[in-house]
């Protein structure tokens, strides 16, 4: 098939971690044998009048390109970009929802109506039931048109490693138990919450690999580290240092770096708030209370009471191999472009 992509999120020169999932998928349709062209932002910040270009950048190449189908991440703006490609072109419609966006439908002015008729002929993926139902809640006329499938994990990046070397190539030195969160420093990941459960736990030591504007109200304390943020491909040896990976976000649409904590086999504290109640099985992870300081420091002492490394945790990412997902998003592109 032919393909265009259109995506508000892609790894670029200055963000080589910018949507990483995004290429990864694309990278594994092109392994299948499609050809694909894109239509993407492959860069952090700017104004909004880098989405006007993607838009027209999408339709521009649709009409050149004429794809079979036209492939969108995010549902705005980049759904609506890719709606105007795929009318342009004649070509079939698929849009994944990640998370914000399905969010955003209820946040932003405009967003939902604008969604809606970008959606109206599309075939949808959501990476969770959980993004799922939320989906429909707010755009129930899209039932019986949303499989769920995640953006999957590479297995082949993702692997068990010996963590104590991993952790003196890094640098990252303290007492075990060695607990890491991955993500964005902001009031959803919720790593205040995260620290102050750290400190009643008592023993270990919590790395955050990650940015964002509360920095400052983890950063100094005691056992605590913030490495900042890292390329995406040292992101692996972090995970791979570490006994347990913590995700206890106040909501969390799917949760890609458990998965890619469980693919090392390590075992993972996570919120029991959207996805990961779905692939996080209980000899892997521990599902807490996001809301509650107590929840998620018994939900550490738990964690590193499993094995490390945990065989188990393995096992249940192995379902969600990128390849795998690929296969099943190449079955509803090519239903699409049938239609």
């Amino acid at each position: 098939m032919r393909i265009l992509l259109v995506s508000q999120m892609f790894p670029g020169p200055d963000a080589p971690d910018l949507g990483i999932f995004v290429a990864d998928g694309a990278r594994e349709l092109e392994a299948r044998g499609h050809e694909l062209r894109y239509a993407v932002v492959n860069r952090r910040g700017g104004s909004r009048v880098k989405y006007a270009r993607l838009a027209a950048d999408a339709v521009r190449k649709a009409r050149r390109l004429r794809p079979d189908v036209v492939y969108a991440h995010f549902l705005f703006p980049a759904g609506a970009a890719a709606a105007a490609a795929a009318r342009a072109s004649g070509a079939g419609l698929v849009v994944t929802a990640h998370g914000q966006d399905v969010r955003n439908l209820g946040g932003i002015p405009g967003v939902e109506a604008a969604t809606r008729l970008a959606l109206r002929s599309a075939r949808v993926i959501a990476v969770s039931d959980f993004l799922r139902r939320e989906l429909l809640a707010r755009l129930p006329h899209l039932a019986g048109r949303i499989e769920v499938i995640d953006s999957g994990v590479d297995l082949e990046r993702f692997r068990p490693r010996d963590a104590a070397e991993l952790r003196a190539r890094l640098g990252w030195e303290g007492e075990p138990p060695f607990y890491l969160c991955v993500g964005t420093l902001d009031e959803r990941k919720n790593p205040v919450r995260l620290a102050e459960a750290f400190s009643r736990v008592g023993r270990g030591s919590l790395a955050f690999v990650g940015d964002g504007p509360l920095r400052g109200e983890v950063d100094g304390r005691r056992g605590v580290r913030v490495v900042g943020r890292v390329p995406h491909e040292r992101v692996a040896d972090w995970i791979g240092a570490c006994d347990v990976l913590c995700q206890p976000s106040l909501v969390e649409p799917f949760g890609q770096a458990l998965l890619e904590a469980l693919a090392s086999e390590r075992s993972v504290v996570a919120t029991r708030v959207g996805g990961p109640p779905e692939f996080v099985p209980p000899e892997a992870g521990v599902l807490v209370d996001p809301a509650s300081v107590d929840s998620i420091a018994e939900g550490l002492r738990a964690a590193a009471g499993l094995p490390s490394p945990n065989a188990a945790a393995r096992h249940a990412a192995s379902t969600h191999d990128v390849r795998a997902q690929a296969g099943r998003v190449e079955r509803v592109l090519r239903a699409a472009a049938a239609q």
